[in-house]
């Protein structure tokens, strides 16, 4: 049972679920589900909204077995869902190989981050459950179901909400270890970015855009490239108009860098360059609320300038705001569904009262763009503006009827935004 009312990593949503479980077991799992009238699994506590929670029971993963089998010939890993994408990587390297891309905080569990959509950054790279190519999860019956690409039922699975079960591993693609090496650019104005966007984006294997929103500026690009590509045409003492940072930077101006991966072009394995952070920084509160919106990426550069209008009202609010790019994929609740897709990311004060309003406007100017916001994230997106974005909700809450009959998986969240 619970001792006092747990809250999520910001602090900003107190769980409502009347106790957290811990099997130790898949077994002990199962027969938790098919007794728990309302049940919903809780990951590293990373969204920002009440979309992991439950009325009845939250269950973590964390004491299930950590399960990371690598089939060399195949290139495939099977995963334990409450892995940390930090302890996975390492093991994965170790191996000599790697995953396609990770995300900018690498303490973010794998079925945590695929379910709901996060993504990392690159124009080639899907979010990250594109790397998924099977799942287990426990149904509300108890059953322990396999999906796989290719079945019908897999593209509406991959990115679930936790809406369809508690996945319990995942098989992931994977690809030969690589050398990266990052830099740090400032001084790129808004305009030279907005009419450049494509070329800023496709210039290395991943590109980061951050600014403050304080006047019409980047204030840092951050580049990471890989050792085994080909050198880009633009040059390293130069990106566009933006110049190499003195010394380490943190994307937050003011804060220190110690606790960012390393910079300034010193060479290192992918998964200690890919992310912003170190994976031994482990974050013990928030101290911030995050939005993110997913924009077609010929609308990219329309969006950012339609944002600089505003900019008097966002920079009070905002910590830093990045811009990264992502591939289109298939999955049906997926932000980049079909389309190549333009990131824009708002890291805010930890002030919901103040955020909000910001939130709210941010999303009318969008308007017009087709902005997708992040599952995990604060928006205020009306649920017929949901049902308009995503083509294939109705399919997802067909899949939901089918492998939830009972509701056993239902929130707040999802009734509100998803209508189921």
């Amino acid at each position: 049972m619970m001792s006092g009312r747990p809250t999520n990593w910001a602090g900003n949503i107190t769980y409502r679920a009347r106790e957290i479980r811990y099997p130790a077991a898949v077994e002990e799992l199962r027969a938790l589900v098919a007794h728990t009238d309302r049940i919903r699994a809780l990951g590293t506590g990373h969204s920002f909204n009440d979309l992991p929670d439950s009325p009845g029971v939250l269950v973590s993963l964390v004491d299930l077995p950590k399960v990371v089998d690598v089939d060399s010939a195949a290139e495939a890993a099977r995963v334990s869902a409450g892995i940390r994408y930090a302890e996975l990587a390492r093991r994965l390297d170790g191996q000599g190989f790697a995953l396609p891309a990770l995300a900018s905080l690498p303490h973010i569990s794998v079925a945590g981050a695929c379910v709901t959509g996060t993504h990392g950054s690159g124009l080639s790279h899907g979010i990250l459950a594109t790397a998924v190519s099977e799942l287990d999860l426990v149904t509300a019956t108890g059953d322990l179901v396999t999906v796989r690409r290719g079945d019908i039922d897999f593209d509406g699975a991959v990115v679930g909400l936790g809406a369809l079960g508690v996945i319990t591993s995942l098989t992931v693609d994977l690809v030969p270890a690589f050398e990266m090496r990052q830099d740090v650019y400032e001084g790129l104005d808004l305009q030279t970015a907005a009419d450049h966007l494509s070329e800023l984006f496709s210039g290395a294997h991943s590109v980061s855009l951050f600014t403050d929103w304080r006047d019409s500026r980047l204030t840092q690009v951050w580049v990471k490239r890989r050792t085994d590509e080909p050198e880009p045409a633009v040059s390293r003492s130069s990106w566009f108009t933006a110049t190499p940072a003195t010394g380490p930077r943190h994307p937050v101006p003011g804060i220190s860098p110690a606790n960012c991966t390393e910079q300034m072009g010193v060479l290192g394995p992918w998964h200690e360059r890919l992310p912003h952070f170190r994976p031994d920084f482990t974050p013990s509160a928030g101290e911030e609320l995050q939005s993110e919106y997913l924009i077609p990426t010929q609308d990219g550069a329309a969006a950012l300038r339609a944002l600089d209008e505003i900019r008097d009202r966002i920079h009070p609010v905002l910590q830093v705001c990045e811009v990264r790019t992502v591939a289109a994929d298939q999955l049906w609740m997926s932000p980049c569904y079909g389309r190549d897709t333009v990131a824009v990311h708002f890291t805010w004060i930890a002030d919901t009262a103040a955020a909000l309003p910001v939130v709210s406007l941010v999303e009318e100017r969008l308007t017009g763009f087709d902005a997708r916001p992040h599952w995990a994230k604060i928006f205020t997106t009306p649920p017929e503006e949901i049902e308009r974005l995503y083509p294939r909700l109705h399919d997802f809450r067909d899949l939901i009827r089918r492998y939830d009959p009972t509701g056993t998986f239902h929130n707040p969240f999802l009734e509100r935004h998803l209508r189921v």
